[in-house]
């Protein structure tokens, strides 16, 4: 028996919750679910995320989570930022696949990527600066004082700023776990994205880490001029021998393009926070959507499984939504508890129910519009079908 939180968030993220309940239950696993309430409407009424909430995943080590809204521009700044701080969530996960039936512009064979994104640091710490108050105004001056070179012109009432913290510590960790997940999993390479040619102390330090990393492992520099001078640091202990993965650097921006162009020259990509951000939901429109794109935050005492997507309240209720990113989260969940066996077998239900293309969700129809779509529990309920 395994105790696992669930955090049935809000908008459609109740019934996504029952739903993949309903998938890992029909696996055989046995868990004991301890549901925290977590959703906005808890948060808009305590004014933070209840403390019962931290209680319990540190307890099980373990959690599902639903969808939870995050107000834009104002409010509460973010229930997924602040568990993965609070936790020590450094890593964020997730995996690309396409399936077969799954309306996709690329070849079903072509796509199957693993983005590893720093979960802590970057843009998204949090460290800003409001336009015209006393301390952006004294931020902005001093920084025009210390700075060496470029000047920041723009008035102190009318400027907000946010600060980039990329750490050695930090980037060296994230490097490890790409690098060690690569090796636990067979993959063929590591991509390091970042914008050093533009930030050269914050992306730049990246490179320098990552490249050390990548030297510890002994992996296969893409570019022989690149692994001139890099030598491993002996604080670094790598998990596994690397020495048949290759290590790559590509601009984010250049990163985009390659991705649309041959998405099936990558496998594994490591970088920042805000770039993970954003090239996670690049990915996962290569393979369909967010609604088949499943995700994991880890850290070194628990792990929070999720869907990439949002909490999309007009449907909320409505039994419409497509439960499969947070049933695939779940068999992630299943692989890191060491139950690898069901969680192939939820997987291998998942790709059947969608490749028969008969008891799938409206967005998984042809024509959206399609009347023999069925809702959010019958897809599930096929799933578990399909594990018989």
């Amino acid at each position: 028996m395994y105790h696992v939180t669930l955090l049935p968030g809000d908008g459609i993220g109740p019934e996504l919750a029952e739903a993949t309940k309903l998938c890992v239950e029909a696996t055989g696993v046995k868990i004991d679910w301890d549901v925290q309430e977590c959703g906005l409407p808890v948060i808009e009424r305590e004014g933070r995320v209840p403390p019962g909430v931290l209680d319990s995943i540190r307890k099980n080590k373990v959690a599902l989570k639903a969808p939870i809204t995050t107000p834009i521009g104002k409010g509460f700044r973010s229930v997924n930022v602040f568990l993965r701080q609070e936790l020590g969530l450094y890593a964020c996960v997730r995996p690309c696949k396409t399936y077969k039936g799954v309306r996709s512009y690329f070849d079903a064979t072509n796509v199957d990527l693993v983005l590893v994104r720093e979960n802590t640091e970057d843009l998204y710490a949090g460290v800003e600066f409001k336009a015209g108050e006393a301390s952006t105004k004294q931020l902005l001056s001093t920084i025009n004082e210390l700075a060496t070179g470029k000047k920041i012109k723009t008035g102190a009432d009318t400027t907000g700023v946010s600060i980039k913290p990329i750490s050695y510590e930090g980037t060296r960790q994230i490097a490890n776990f790409a690098f060690d997940y690569a090796v636990r999993h067979g993959r063929k390479s590591v991509t390091s994205v970042c914008k050093a040619n533009i930030m050269k102390f914050t992306d730049g330090l990246w490179y320098d880490e990552t490249r050390a990393v990548a030297a510890a492992y002994k992996s296969k520099f893409e570019w022989d001029e690149l692994k001139d001078g890099v030598t491993a640091d002996p604080q670094i202990t790598p998990n596994g021998d690397a020495s048949k993965v290759v290590y790559m650097e590509r601009l984010i921006d250049n990163m985009c393009m390659q991705l649309v162009q041959k998405p099936e020259q990558y496998d594994v990509i490591l970088t920042q926070n805000l770039y993970g951000d954003i090239l996670s939901d690049l990915c996962a429109g290569l393979v369909g959507g967010l609604g088949v794109a499943p995700g994991a935050n880890i850290g070194p005492d628990s792990a929070i499984f999720e869907a990439t997507h949002g909490s999309a309240p007009k449907y909320a209720g409505k039994n419409k939504v497509n439960p499969t990113a947070l049933i695939l989260s779940a068999k992630l969940m299943l692989e890191h508890l060491g139950e690898k066996a069901a969680a192939e077998k939820l997987e291998r239900a998942v790709a059947k129910v969608i490749a028969d293309g008969k008891d799938v969700t409206y967005d998984m129809k042809d024509d959206r519009n399609d009347p023999t779509a069925v809702g959010t529990r019958e897809m599930a309920q096929a799933i578990c079908k399909a594990m018989e």
